[in-house]
């Protein structure tokens, strides 16, 4: 982006331009994002699952008797509700979630995990959890994924990592229990 050297009115923000460090560590974290999400993306498919159906799943099998309101379980996976509604929606055709009248006040809805939506992300648990650690966590130094390390120092470490094209790293597609592909 080209910036202005021309005069400058009172009503203009005063902007603080990224350095072309800073602008290469923001443009790591990017493409290290990216490629993380879509190595996600493509383990979970092998599961039938998008991430944020993935990610539904894990809300609901976290919480007590596998049942979040919608409105609750909207701000745990930070999104809209009309976009929640539509992913439970998928998930409630595929038989791994039902939705029913709060059972508290009548007046809400609630996601519940059926059976079947919990068998389903047992399986594709293991394939999340093994990219996670295969993608993110292991390219991490041991130092640097401490309890005390700086959140920030860790995204730096990871997302140059990531962002650093390599030719001897070929991505597979799915990864099942075991560590079979």
């Amino acid at each position: 982006m080209s910036t202005s050297t021309g005069p400058r009115t009172a009503a203009e923000p005063t902007t603080r331009w990224l350095d072309a460090e800073e602008q290469q560590a923001w443009r790591s974290y990017l493409r290290a994002g990216r490629l993380l999400d879509e190595e996600l993306r493509r383990g979970l498919e092998c599961h039938g699952l998008s991430h944020p159906e993935y990610e539904i799943l894990v809300r609901l099998s976290e919480s007590p008797s596998r049942v979040l309101r919608m409105s609750d379980l909207a701000k745990h996976v930070v999104s809209s509700r009309s976009r929640l509604t539509h992913t439970v929606s998928r998930l409630e055709r595929d038989g791994l979630v039902v939705r029913r009248a709060s059972t508290c006040d009548g007046r809400g809805v609630e996601a519940v995990l059926t059976d079947r939506g919990f068998e389903v992300l047992e399986g594709a648990a293991h394939t999340h959890v093994e990219q996670v650690r295969t993608h993110m966590l292991d390219a991490m130094s041991r130092s640097s994924s401490s309890p005390s390390a700086r959140p920030s120092a860790r995204s730096r470490t990871a997302s140059t990592r990531a962002a650093t094209p390599r030719s001897d790293v070929r991505f597979e597609t799915c990864v099942t229990p075991g560590g079979a592909r």
